[in-house]
């Protein structure tokens, strides 16, 4: 739909971390990691005890390429929803407050330069930026809280990704030493 419906041949300019494609090769590689994310999220969903969703999400994390593929299509669903977003912002509908300030910043005025200067960097040479938490959160329908090691006893120590009341989303905490390198806490019982 975006590549044909709204025009958005400018995604052929989209960038897999350090890998670097051009053109059609794009829409190949960008419809494997979908594929890849949807056949392992409908696999992992079906399994009904939490100790076996817990080994499949070790094995698929344990295998570079499958978890890579899973990133680039999480960083895809975000640019789709940034662009579904500023479309929303461009008809005057409401769109959670975050999208201004994500689309205030001068190297992210629309989708495109979002997609150029920030999604594309990350995986390569940047991570996520604060605001683009907020869409992570919104893309993945997860409350997201960061906790920064190196603020500890600050004000900072403790952020929050959590745009408007998403009750019935499920929380998610991360640690964090350098705001680029995050990790889950697991407790082993």
């Amino acid at each position: 739909m975006l590549f044909y419906k709204q025009g958005c041949n400018w995604i052929q300019q989209y960038s897999f971390g350090p890998e670097k494609y051009a053109g059609p090769k794009v829409f190949y590689k960008l419809r494997q990691c979908m594929d890849m994310l949807k056949m392992q999220w409908g696999e992992i969903y079906r399994l009904k005890e939490k100790k076996d969703r817990e080994k499949a999400c070790k094995m698929l994390f344990s295998d570079e390429s499958m978890e890579y593929k899973i990133y680039e299509a999480v960083k895809f669903l975000m640019l789709y929803l940034a662009i579904e977003m500023f479309e929303g912002i461009n008809h005057g509908q409401d769109v959670p407050n975050f999208c201004r300030m994500l689309f205030a910043r001068d190297t992210s005025l629309d989708p495109v330069s979002f997609m150029l200067n920030h999604l594309n960097c990350i995986g390569d040479t940047g991570g996520l930026e604060q605001i683009e938490m907020f869409l992570l959160g919104y893309t993945l329908k997860l409350k997201i809280r960061a906790l920064r090691l190196s603020k500890y006893g600050t004000e900072e120590f403790e952020s929050s990704f959590v745009d408007v009341d998403q009750r019935d989303w499920h929380s998610i905490t991360l640690l964090t030493e350098d705001d680029r390198h995050y990790n889950i806490p697991i407790m082993d019982k």
